[in-house]
């Protein structure tokens, strides 16, 4: 991979992770992880410049504001902290600090792992609570930011404005009770507090902030009309006697050696504190010196945010055992001697696979130091062989399958063995709860826990019988399968409702091996219906975006078991759509060779509508925009995008004029 393909990739992974962070609340790394990213980026940017790019991630703050909360702008620009991992990183910035300031002062502080919050007061009363955003526009969460208790409706000063900012967070005791109800009613679940706690700050309904009890730590006077401040430590004392709860157990530090006791402190005590924290900030105390220092256009020279490396620990491995996926895939899991990691009790990690087991030399018996994986999941990072003992065992996956017996197959050319029956409980179960989930026919409260529960009642073998859950609700209410009279309606609804989708949720949720969403996409924009997708051949395959022999090869052996046949049968009658809703017969490839960029939000096409209409003509759809761009497609709120059009003389086109190429 060349440098320019390198800065490209990793333009792309951390804008993906700046949706999945800002926009989504669905953070999948670590923000260590995420920061190892971002500054590898940045250093490859900064080597060559000539690759740079005015869309690059590193160029903006935060993620994009969702158009459903209404829109504000800030006040003050809110910029990111620059990023130390190290302690000679410390050190120098307190030097350089030094250099420009005679006997500054620091204050360390808890970076609390939440969702940033601006709140306004005006004559003492609050008026407005708006997220960060994207630095120079939030969303306002004033009904919501009402709901948590820690916040002041009124503050006793007299001052004509205030604005104060602070973390949204959800207590770990919270999280967990919250979690565990879900995981009984088979709702959402999530990965981390602080997900759930922005999740619920940016819902409509501030009813579920009341209910998931968010709470807040206020960490930086912004504004304060009418009064005047030395120092951060002095503005932190006059919050916390207007009612504010602030940043807990701040420390005032005047050296290095200081600085960096208090985040070794902060280290050592993070997985005991009762809420989470993704570092430690370092901040110039007196206001003037921050005044002095000033900022650069992204971050404060004031300022600085440690980011601890995760937690590691050895463990025993005292046995291993094998699972076995939707697909047959027979994962081995290591169980583990319980041990504190990050926070929580951890006995079980992933072991992938036998050349995963085989490279680690990972054995029964055997101390192993293991870490979480963006502080979430798991993993083992390397066995200790000088501590193992000599009745240490090695493990190979079973050549049979521990749920059903049939034997088990080692993938050609890959590292998975599978189960070779098609029969398997474990693979029927899974099967169906992938057929189920948000990314194939997302049926809403069909989670493991309800497929297993039905299943292991007899009432549904395959997912076809998903669609005769109906003809047993008075059953099923008695019984209490899958909750009360209200939560088996809502299932069934669901079910239901589910008959209209497209075509592509239909072919996603059959889990056919190499095939995802984007592949059945391209499968429903080519092909009228799923008679016709039965019916392909291997030409007309391979010639569909994407298309390789391997994916080919597996819609054909898919397509030809009788067992397929007799499923699509039943669907179609159960009233299960099995027609595609953007095939065109008639398509002419008019946008062959042309690449297209969506952007903004469209008066009448929804994006994925829209790119399964450039698909279907032969047109590609790119996420970036690039002097290769033939067209951009834009909507309101277009944004940078539009801009960098507009600096590289692509040609800007609207629904309308979209729509007449079309048709």
């Amino acid at each position: 991979m060349n440098v320019k393909e390198q800065i490209e990739n990793l333009r792309s992974q951390v804008k993906y992770h700046n949706e999945k962070y800002y926009d989504l609340d669905q953070q999948e790394i670590t923000d260590y992880e995420y920061d190892q990213l971002s500054n590898e980026l940045k250093k490859l940017e900064a080597q060559y410049p000539e690759i740079n790019s005015s869309d690059s991630p590193t160029k903006k703050v935060g993620g994009a504001v969702k158009r459903e909360l209404r829109k504000v702008r800030h006040d003050v620009p809110v910029i990111s902290l620059q990023d130390a991992f190290t302690k000679d990183e410390i050190y120098a910035f307190v030097e350089k600090v030094k250099s420009q300031i005679p006997n500054p002062k620091f204050v360390v502080e808890l970076k609390i792992d939440g969702l940033s919050v601006l709140i306004r007061y005006r004559e003492g009363k609050l008026v407005e609570g708006i997220t960060r955003g994207n630095g120079e526009e939030g969303e306002s969460v004033y009904e919501n930011l009402l709901e948590i208790k820690s916040i002041p409706e009124t503050i006793p000063t007299a001052l004509p404005y205030v604005e104060v900012r602070g973390e949204v967070y959800m207590s770990n005791e919270a999280f967990e009770k919250i979690m565990q109800n879900q995981q009984e009613i088979g709702g959402k679940t999530y990965k981390t507090a602080r997900n759930l706690a922005a999740g619920s700050l940016r819902q409509l309904d501030p009813y579920i902030v009341r209910e998931r009890n968010l709470d807040i730590f206020v960490f930086n006077l912004e504004i304060s009309e009418g009064r005047e401040f030395a120092s951060h430590a002095e503005s932190f004392e006059w919050l916390n006697s207007l009612g504010f709860p602030v940043v807990p157990d701040y420390e005032i530090c005047s050296n290095a050696d200081e600085v960096w006791e208090s985040i070794s402190a902060i280290g050592e005590k993070r997985w005991k504190l009762p809420f989470g924290i993704d570092g430690a900030v370092v901040k110039v105390d007196n206001l003037d010196d921050r005044r002095v220092l000033g900022s650069t256009s992204k971050v404060p020279r004031w300022a600085i945010a440690f980011k601890y490396p995760p937690e590691q620990k050895e463990t025993v491995v005292e046995d291993i055992k094998v699972q076995v996926g939707r697909t047959g895939r027979l994962a081995p899991l290591a169980i583990l001697t319980p041990v504190k990691l990050a926070g929580t009790t951890v006995s079980k990690a992933s072991l992938h696979n036998q050349d995963y087991i085989d490279a680690k030399d990972i054995r029964i018996g055997d101390t192993v130091v293991i870490q979480k994986a963006g502080d979430i999941i798991p993993e083992v990072i390397r066995s200790v062989p000088e501590k193992r003992p000599t009745n240490a065992i090695k493990y190979m996956i079973p050549d049979t399958c521990p749920i059903c017996n049939s034997p088990t197959v080692r993938d050609d050319n890959g590292a998975d063995t599978r189960c070779g029956g098609n029969e398997c409980l474990a693979q029927l179960i899974r099967g169906i709860t992938y057929f189920a989930s948000k990314v194939a026919m997302d049926i809403e409260g069909f989670g493991p826990s309800s497929v297993d529960s039905l299943m292991s009642e007899g009432y549904i073998k395959n997912i076809a019988d998903i669609y005769h859950l109906k003809e047993y609700r008075d059953v099923l209410i008695e019984k209490g399968i899958v909750g009360r009279e209200k939560s088996v309606d809502n299932l069934l609804n669901a079910i239901d409702k589910s008959k209209e989708n497209d075509l592509d949720q239909l072919i996603t949720g059959f889990g056919i091996k190499n095939v995802g969403k984007q592949t059945a996409r391209a499968l429903t924009s080519n092909f009228a219906d799923i008679d016709e997708i039965n019916n392909a051949t291997y030409d007309q395959l391979i010639m569909l975006p994407d298309f390789g022999e391997t994916v080919a090869n597996s819609v054909l052996n898919f397509f030809s078991l009788n067992s397929t046949g007799a499923l699509i049968d039943k669907l179609k009658k159960a009233g299960v759509n099995t027609k595609s809703k953007v095939s065109d017969k008639s398509k002419d490839d008019r946008f062959t060779g042309k690449t297209f960029v969506i952007t903004g939000t469209l008066p009448n096409l929804k994006r994925d509508e829209a790119a399964r209409l450039i698909q279907m003509h032969g047109g590609k759809v790119s996420g970036s925009v690039s002097k290769k761009t033939s067209f951009v497609l834009a909507g309101e709120e277009a944004g940078s995008k539009l801009t960098k059009a507009e600096d590289l003389g692509v040609k800007i086109i609207d629904e309308e004029e979209f729509n007449k190429m079309v048709q």
